[in-house]
């Protein structure tokens, strides 16, 4: 591949309550919010999750629906759980042409702004065996 994956950037989890999940995560397994904001152009709220001690660069992302008709019927028909997992990109326009020519599913055959700024964009999950995938480029 000509592009280059960094790392996990990050898991999503979808919430119907994102202050109570949260509250489960920080008491439950020690996490602290590190940053939370609504996402206006998604209609989503979120919320980022890390260790304290650091515990590497991945975080948890916890993403309520403030809206968004697609979180939405996530919640209805499975209910609170893993939405998707991202990945951090060296060149997300560089990633998303070479899958395109690859014949890979894209969501989004261009970036478009995601929370904290960073440029996201999605694989469909019937290219990923049922996972949806985010790619992340800070």
């Amino acid at each position: 591949m000509a592009f280059t994956f960094k790392k996990i950037d990050h898991v999503g989890v979808c919430v119907a309550d994102i202050d109570q999940a949260a509250e489960n995560y920080l008491s439950a397994l020690g996490l602290v919010a590190v940053d939370r904001e609504l996402v206006a152009s998604q209609k989503t709220d979120v919320c980022f999750l890390r260790f304290p001690d650091g515990g590497g660069d991945a975080s948890v992302e916890l993403i309520s629906p403030q809206g968004n008709d697609g979180l939405e019927k996530f919640l209805t028909k499975r209910g609170a759980g893993l939405h998707h997992v991202a990945f951090e990109v060296e060149d997300i326009v560089q990633a998303l042409a070479e899958l395109k020519e690859k014949g890979v599913a894209l969501i989004d055959e261009t970036p478009r702004i995601g929370a904290r700024g960073h440029k996201v964009a999605f694989i469909h999950p019937k290219a990923m065996g049922g996972v949806l995938v985010e790619l992340v480029q800070h």
